[in-house]
């Protein structure tokens, strides 16, 4: 029981931290037709800035919002320099992302140098809980928190304001928005904006658990796009599920088949891309 319990809390809070990621990627996808490899990147600059920050003193939730804030300027300046005119052309989007995300990663390599760096926990959360026989990191339980907290967020936003009305109403049909008047391309600039800001906001906020060095991105991107697929392009309701499925799935396929974690994860992907290609909450 104490291994179940353990490895499921696990899961939640790495299923947390991919939806920091993913909740990003899936909008741009579903809203713009935007294949952003570049997402995964955008999570380890936000790790680097805020590990930086942090060596010169900077509170930890500081320097993750800080670490957000610089991240979503460069995806502005991405975006406005050399995506901006490429909606709807996957493969245009994703030789140019990938471009730029070999290009973040040697920057970063010169920056920051090679070497693995960890990332402190804030002081309050450094300590471990005890739950029954379980003993578990307690900022990984904050993570679990803050992630559902910015879930929840999101939902009300998208669900309840103008922007978001658009953002929905783009998702589903943007040639009709486009035909009713409404200014599609200024909601584009918001939603990459976004998904930036929550990859570097996840890169400080998922650093204890991931830590920050050279391949770390690389290492997430198929993660992140099992994630997407799962949940359905476009669904943030999806991106959740999809990102606490794969946390689950990946934390107890490396513990229980550590020579097979790749395989327990994208084996069912396979199969629900099979059986129902726009994903768990995707709609056709």
């Amino acid at each position: 029981m104490t291994f179940y319990l353990q490895n499921t809390l696990g899961g939640l809070a790495y299923g947390g931290l991919l939806f920091m990621i993913a909740s990003g990627l899936t909008l741009i996808f579903g809203l713009m037709r935007v294949v952003n490899i570049a997402q995964t990147s955008f999570y380890l600059v936000g790790a680097y800035v805020g590990l930086t920050l942090i060596a010169r003193g900077t509170n930890f939730w500081l320097s993750a919002a800080v670490a957000g804030v610089a991240v979503a300027v460069l995806g502005f300046a991405v975006y406005r320099l050399f995506l901006h005119r490429y909606h709807k052309q996957e493969l245009t989007t994703v030789l140019l992302t990938i471009g730029l995300s070999l290009v973040l990663q040697d920057l970063a390599l010169a920056t920051w140098g090679g070497n693995p760096r960890s990332v402190p926990p804030p002081a309050m959360l450094a300590h471990s809980v005890t739950l029954g026989a379980v003993v578990f990191p307690s900022y990984w339980l904050a993570l679990i928190v803050i992630s559902f907290l910015t879930a929840a967020g999101l939902w009300l936003f998208q669900r309840y304001t103008m922007l978001g009305a658009v953002i929905r109403a783009g998702v589903d049909d943007g040639e009709m928005l486009r035909g009713l008047g409404v200014d599609v391309d200024r909601s584009f600039y918001f939603v990459f904006l976004l998904g930036a800001f929550l990859a570097g906001v996840g890169g400080l906020l998922g650093g204890p658990i991931t830590g920050a060095y050279p391949g770390l991105d690389g290492e997430l991107l198929p993660l992140a796009f099992a994630v997407v697929i799962v949940g359905g392009m476009g669904s943030l309701t999806g991106a959740f599920a999809g990102s606490l499925v794969v946390g689950l799935v990946n934390t107890f396929g490396k513990a229980l088949l550590p020579q097979l974690s790749y395989f327990t994860i994208f084996a069912p992907v396979a199969v629900i891309m099979a059986l129902r290609p726009q994903g768990l909450f995707g709609r056709r």
